[in-house]
């Protein structure tokens, strides 16, 4: 045995050892690890006050920058089923965002004009509106459904089409929310979103204004049973079709699998998920407009599967939290740090092209590849 394989087969990860642990002690780490999480807005630990936005000069709410970035990890695992598990490049991934984040305000404001035509329609009292847990229902029954109707046409296309189609997806969705301004709100927007505890009031001492804490602890909590089910469906029947298509649509077809079916399954649930995070979201600012959700924001989520690694959900969620931290962190620099944040993107894109954290799957494909090379020289 020569010296390099010795020493290749001495190297061992960070993610072998961990997962040579007894079952108890990663149990342990995995309750450490969510209590840390749910600890990180009341962030005392001295050596790790740096981390706070908010001791920052002119820095955002700590609480607050929390949240965003809960929100954008719940995105990038919807964004991840779509483009990790199915492998579907999907680029107006912001308009199922933005059809949740209209669903509770137009259902849920008073001051929305779906809203006063349902109470002029049926006589109701000016202080009516659907709850907000009703309004969760209808956020992923219209993004699903968003998503069924979407892929239905378009999901037969493949590669640079699909994302030229999808891309089109989102732009369409803020275009009409912006011209139909009979029942959108138009340009102005929608103002007056309920959270948990109703239409914003003074009365809100919990889900209020003005303190994001609780937000985020709701925000996480969605997050980690989210974490939970899409593990559950990865490794099942529906999860493994989803990685043969990936692989090999033609191939996986030959082998009994639907593509049209799974891929169709896919973009629903990622849907759902990007409704689910929209909503969280107008909940929390209490004021929406249509040029919230532009493509550049869509884009920025395709960015985040991909730096985070696609197809590993620890990936995903790491990749999302520091593009929503590093800004905020970066504000001192001013006009400057959108500068530093591009040129960091670019070098993780030629340092790491597999993301920070790949699947052990895209691991081992990459590393195959680059031990045929030389063999087929």
């Amino acid at each position: 045995m020569t010296d390099a394989t010795t020493a290749k087969a001495k190297r061992v990860s960070i993610g072998d050892r961990w997962r040579a642990l007894p079952k108890w002690q990663r149990w342990i780490g995995y309750l450490a690890g969510i209590v840390f999480l749910y600890y990180l807005p009341l962030l005392g630990i001295p050596g790790l006050t740096w981390l706070r936005t908010d001791y920052i000069a002119n820095g955002n709410n700590w609480a607050g920058v929390l949240f965003t970035c809960a929100i954008y990890v719940l995105i990038a695992l919807g964004l991840n089923v779509v483009i990790g598990l199915a492998g579907l490049l999907d680029l107006g991934y912001v308009g199922f965002y933005a059809v949740g984040a209209y669903s509770v305000a137009l259902f849920g404001s008073r001051q929305s004009p779906v809203v006063k035509a349902i109470q002029e329609r049926f006589d109701l009292p000016a202080e009516w509106a659907m709850a907000w847990a009703v309004c969760i229902i209808i956020a992923l029954v219209l993004a699903m459904t968003s998503g069924v109707i979407l892929g239905w046409p378009t999901l037969r296309l493949r590669g640079d089409y699909l994302a030229i189609v999808t891309l089109g997806f989102g732009e369409i969705i803020r275009i009409v929310v912006r011209n139909s301004t009979a029942w959108s709100g138009g340009p102005p927007g929608v103002a007056g979103i309920p959270g948990p505890q109703g239409a914003p009031s003074a009365e809100n001492d919990i889900f209020g204004l003005i303190d994001a804490k609780p937000w985020y602890w709701l925000a996480l909590s969605v997050v980690l049973l989210i974490v939970f089910l899409v593990r559950r469906l990865e490794n099942s029947r529906v999860g493994r079709a989803w990685l043969a298509v990936r692989e090999d649509e033609d191939a996986a077809a030959v082998m009994g699998v639907y593509p049209f079916k799974f891929k169709l399954w896919a973009f629903a649930i990622g849907a759902a998920l990007g409704g689910l995070s929209g909503l969280l979201f107008a909940s929390r600012v209490g004021f929406i407009e249509p040029n919230q959700f532009n493509a550049q924001l869509s884009i920025l989520f395709v960015a985040m599967v991909v730096v985070g690694g696609a197809g590993n959900m620890g990936g995903v969620a790491v990749g999302a939290f520091l593009l929503a931290y590093l800004p905020e962190r970066f504000r001192d620099f001013a006009e400057w740090r959108f500068l530093v944040f591009g040129l960091a993107l670019v070098l993780v894109m030629l340092l790491r092209p597999q993301g920070l954290i790949p699947s052990r799957r895209r691991a081992r494909e990459l590393k195959d590849r680059q031990e045929e090379v030389p063999a087929g020289v």
